[in-house]
């Protein structure tokens, strides 16, 4: 990891921010131009698209059309972080890496009648702006956190853990200790996928072949989810 100092270029007075600057220099090396600055109507259809999913009202453009103050599109942007839809429009990305669902899918499709409660779960802290490190915490041992004595706060730690509890899950399996362990090598999956963006799971049966991950470390993270 490094910080890199902006690199010089020639029209300085286009530049912004220092990444401006970065952007700038491989434009001038290709002698290209910076595409013309956004109207009004544009960006702001573009930061409420980016930032909720969702068009901008009629009143707030009408109200950032006729905002003549420098900060304008910061209150803006304000106003859309701060929107219940931010985290509703974000959250669906960690759903994704979560392999959210409904049910159990696999050979038995069962209901997970409670999985709503993890999806407002990762919308709220989105829309909080719970630290990464937290967010991590909470879904890997949101269990095991001693308690604060803040129902609200220590019920959201096990609500958390719906991150270990979904996805698929081969209920029909007569061999229940081999389905026990396919639940567990499922969560070491998609813990290591999402947060690692490592494949580990395949150590199962063999040392990885491309990363230095054996399969005595791969039974050594099963273990703890087995236990």
């Amino acid at each position: 990891v490094a910080e890199p100092k902006p690199p010089p270029v020639t029209h300085e007075d286009w530049v912004r921010t220092p990444i401006d600057q970065f952007i700038l220099t491989k434009l001038e090396k290709k002698n290209m131009e910076p595409a013309p600055p956004a109207d009004k109507l544009t960006l702001l259809r573009r930061a409420t698209f980016d930032l909720t999913g969702l068009p901008p009202a009629v009143e707030d453009i009408e109200h950032f059309l006729t905002d003549t103050s420098p900060n304008a599109f910061d209150k803006v942007v304000g106003r859309l972080l701060s929107s219940p839809r931010y985290g509703e429009h974000w959250g669906r990305h960690w759903l994704d890496v979560a392999r959210y669902a409904d049910s159990t899918g696999n050979d038995e499709d069962h209901r997970y009648p409670n999985a709503w409660r993890y999806r407002d779960y990762v919308i709220d802290v989105f829309n909080r702006d719970l630290p990464y490190n937290e967010f991590i915490l909470e879904q890997i041992a949101g269990d095991l956190l001693p308690r604060t004595g803040q129902q609200d706060s220590d019920r959201r730690r096990i609500i958390a853990t719906g991150f270990l509890a979904l996805g698929p899950k081969a209920i029909a399996q007569q061999d229940k200790i081999r389905m026990l362990y396919d639940v567990y090598d499922e969560q070491l999956d998609v813990v290591s996928k999402a947060i690692l963006g490592l494949t580990i799971t395949c150590a199962r049966c063999h040392d990885h072949k491309f990363d230095p991950i054996l399969t005595r470390d791969y039974y050594s993270l099963i273990s703890i989810f087995a236990s």
